[in-house]
């Protein structure tokens, strides 16, 4: 597989699902939730029916899991999977932030080797590809090189500073609050953050474009037990994240520890 060849397609496509999003933005769109406090919108099912057309026909022999997609376990049996978020940060796509993104990664036996995060509203697309680097709008850009953790930069999620999780570390850090963990990756893969982390379970979904992003900006990330990750699962639910830049993870493992039993399961 040439992972380059694909790139341009992926970034195209991503965009595109982008601009379904930016035409429901701000506007009137019905809104349901999926569980409490997990919201899907009109946009969130337009983008992913134009994502799975458009990804599949690009490459009709992978699987495919999306948040907006009934789950099919044919994709285990896959060497190649589509793992897609069509909208990541809905709640703040609906209370109008604009720190939204759409998340697209393939998957080559479990390992993220293709991702591309989009914000919309910006106009950012985030990209990289196994062995590639990572670009920022078409331009070379690389992770955080701090190698001093306190006053580090951390993008902290809205919701998860609104519980209190980010508490212990107020007086530590500049928290930015920051919506969509795809969004919060990316921006710790080009460096505009030194480092953000989530001690909640996430899905494949959720992270796996990020994952790709941040090693390719020459980042590293794991999961709350220090351990990397591996896609494609039949559960594919994580137990949290952790990125930062080149230096940064041997602290901020060290500083979370403490907190490990603390961190939330559901």
């Amino acid at each position: 597989m040439n992972y380059k060849d694909l790139m341009n397609d992926v970034e195209e496509i991503t965009r595109q699902a982008g601009m379904i999003l930016k035409g429901f933005y701000k506007g009137k769109f019905e809104v349901e939730e999926k569980s409490p406090d997990n919201p899907v919108t009109e946009a969130d099912k337009a983008a992913d029916e134009y994502l799975k057309s458009a990804l599949m026909d690009l490459l009709p022999e992978a699987g495919w899991l999306s948040e907006e997609t009934v789950d099919n376990p044919e994709r285990l049996m896959k060497r190649f999977v589509w793992i897609v978020d069509p909208l990541d940060g809905t709640k703040e796509f609906v209370m109008g932030i604009p720190e939204f993104s759409v998340s697209v990664a393939l998957t080559e036996d479990g390992k993220a080797v293709i991702g591309a995060i989009f914000n919309p509203i910006t106009d950012e697309m985030v990209s990289a590809y196994k062995g590639g680097g990572l670009s920022l709008n078409g331009n070379p850009v690389k992770s955080s090189v701090r190698k001093e953790l306190q006053g580090s930069t951390i993008d902290a999620s809205r919701s998860e500073r609104k519980r209190g999780e980010f508490e212990p570390f107020e007086e530590m850090f500049e928290l930015i609050t920051m919506g969509s963990i795809a969004w919060k990756l990316a921006r710790t893969g080009f460096g505009v953050a030194d480092a953000t982390w989530s001690r909640g379970p996430k899905h494949e979904w959720d992270i796996c474009a990020g994952i790709i992003i941040v090693q390719e900006g020459g980042g590293r990330v794991v999961d709350l037990d220090g351990a990397d990750f591996v896609f494609n699962k039949s559960f594919p639910k994580v137990n949290g994240i952790i990125a930062t830049g080149r230096f940064l993870l041997d602290e901020v493992l060290e500083l979370l520890e403490p907190h490990r039993d603390t961190a939330r399961t559901d």
